[in-house]
């Protein structure tokens, strides 16, 4: 079906008005061979706080960007390859329902659905895009993801020293290995994670003491170690800054 839909005018057609959206600042889409899957919008949980996000399927790519006008214009476009996404379901709790784990080992983040039957459409059609790009390929699924960062409303305290307060002046930071809010004193090291970056960046002490010694895996978080915290944030208590998680620290 998808290699059908590669050379067809309607899906060269989909993708120009989804490049038309972006504008001049959004990356070319059509390639050979792209197909548009799907698309719609998703509740990105940020680093600030769960924030709607136009999302687009392509069988090679998952892009995602800023709603600026709902199927007119978007801005800050994010193109991920599907060949490096894994993905995994969670768990209802609270306000945060039929949600998923989209991870990469750049970027890993929590997205939601308006519904139990989007997600499992959602997530069946992310999953079947995966297997095919690897099948094609020959290559092995990445074992390797970012750590989902826990959102700022989190924490009002560092979650690794448990002392220090966050206020405007002692800033949280995000520990880039472990996903954790942590201050300042806890968190000055830098390391190198090639996967997320060519230069170091930050990670706190505990992470930098273990990446010091070889032990990787040990700091690497489980879902349940950073993310699970970040399912009783409040929808409400939170800043109302223009996020995006992609922010500095």
């Amino acid at each position: 079906m998808v290699d059908r839909l590669a050379n067809s005018e309607a899906n060269t057609r989909r993708i120009n008005i989804v490049e038309n959206c972006f504008g001049a600042a959004g990356q070319p889409l059509t390639i050979p061979g792209r197909v548009l899957i799907g698309e719609g919008v998703l509740t990105k949980l940020c680093r600030k706080k769960p924030k709607a996000r136009q999302f687009f399927l392509f069988n090679d790519i998952l892009v995602y960007g800023n709603i600026v006008i709902q199927k007119k214009k978007y801005n800050k476009q994010h193109i991920i390859p599907l060949e490096n996404v894994t993905i995994d379901s969670i768990k209802d709790e609270g306000d945060l329902r039929n949600g998923w784990l989209i991870k990469t080992p750049t970027k890993s983040f929590a997205v939601y659905a308006a519904t139990a039957t989007e997600k499992s459409e959602w997530m069946n059609h992310i999953n079947k895009c995966v297997t095919d790009i690897l099948s094609k390929s020959g290559k092995t699924p990445s074992n390797e993801h970012a750590a989902v960062w826990v959102p700022d409303s989190e924490a009002t305290v560092c979650m690794r020293c448990q002392r220090a307060k966050f206020t405007p002046v002692n800033r949280r930071h995000h520990c880039r290995k472990c996903g954790f809010v942590v201050c300042g004193p806890c968190s000055e090291k830098r390391f190198l994670l090639p996967s997320q970056s060519s230069k170091p960046v930050r990670i706190c002490d505990f992470c930098y003491d273990l990446l010091s010694t070889g032990d990787m895996a040990t700091c690497q978080p489980t879902r349940s170690d950073s993310y699970s915290q970040s399912l009783k944030s409040p929808l409400n208590d939170v800043s109302d800054d223009d996020d995006d998680d992609d922010s500095s620290d």
